[in-house]
């Protein structure tokens, strides 16, 4: 005997079967991976893109997509989380400070990747404290994301003044050894950072679900991103890290995001109470 749906059940499926095919569409026309992202998150993002786009449904989003490809940039930006801060964590940014930088000073030549940048607020905020540290005219930065909107923001380098005044205590806590105001110029509402802060930073599109290791890293950061993927996505995305890390490197991720589900990756915490990891072992590409 047939199974009879109720009205609620069959919209929930229509839902599920839409967002099969808007992420077919989006990996078969331009090659965009979002099959082992997190379905909950993707979902309501895509449902805001919807009216963002002024469309009734999940399927006329995605005839959009297929048609108007001058607009793909504002999906990609619709899909991504560019929510970060200035010293996000401060103990996490201290703890590089004092734990990873006396690593890093051991190199002649250090090479960074902050893997989703967003908006460039970590980017800024690891620069400065590098600069404190007399290490960054040492340091070549890859700060990479998959929206380009997100990088030409981070480029800019612009922000609203309050989220600098919000970031001045968080600062000093991450082991901040001057005035942040040292390190931007405000004008009317908005702050500009010194450029000389991202001379060492090449900002990059990079998709952490298909792209693959393009530098050797002695640091990777890549913080409250992978919350958004799913347990096959993270153990690529934390198998790319292993790769691109020299031996003996870090990693740093976030403070809602941990490694016990993954035993298998070839990490070892640098301190058990922050997110903080190294690398154990020499790992071979398969």
């Amino acid at each position: 005997m047939a199974v009879q749906m109720t009205p609620d059940d069959a919209s929930v499926d229509l839902e599920e079967i839409e967002i099969d095919l808007f992420i077919e569409a989006m990996l078969r026309r331009y090659g965009y991976d979002f099959r082992d992202y997190g379905r909950a998150s993707l979902t309501r993002r895509v449902l805001n893109l919807t009216r963002r786009f002024g469309v009734r449904n999940i399927s006329e989003l995605t005839a959009q997509v297929l048609h108007t490809p001058q607009r793909l940039e504002e999906v990609i930006s619709g899909l991504s989380v560019p929510v970060s801060e200035f010293f996000r964590d401060p103990l996490t940014f201290r703890a590089l400070k004092t734990q990873v930088f006396p690593f890093l000073a051991s190199f002649p030549q250090i090479t960074i990747w902050q893997a989703g940048c967003a908006h460039g607020e970590e980017v800024y905020s690891l620069a400065i404290l590098l600069t404190e540290a007399g290490l960054y005219p040492r340091c070549r930065i890859f700060a990479t994301d998959m929206s380009q909107q997100a990088l030409v923001e981070a480029r800019k380098g612009i922000v609203p003044l309050g989220d600098i005044r919000q970031a001045s205590s968080r600062y000093l806590e991450s082991g901040g050894g001057r005035s942040l105001s040292q390190y931007f110029h405000a004008r009317y509402d908005l702050a500009k950072f010194d450029e000389k802060l991202i001379e060492n930073v090449t900002f990059a599109r990079h998709n952490l679900a298909t792209d693959g290791v393009f530098c050797e890293a002695h640091l990777v950061l890549c913080r409250n991103v992978m919350i958004y993927f799913n347990d096959q996505l993270q153990r690529r995305a934390l198998q790319l890290f292993a790769e691109t890390l020299v031996r003996s490197g870090f990693l740093c991720i976030g403070d809602r995001e941990n490694l016990h589900v993954h035993a298998d990756v070839p990490f070892e915490h640098a301190d058990k109470t922050l997110p903080i990891y190294r690398l154990r072992r020499a790992v071979d590409a398969p």
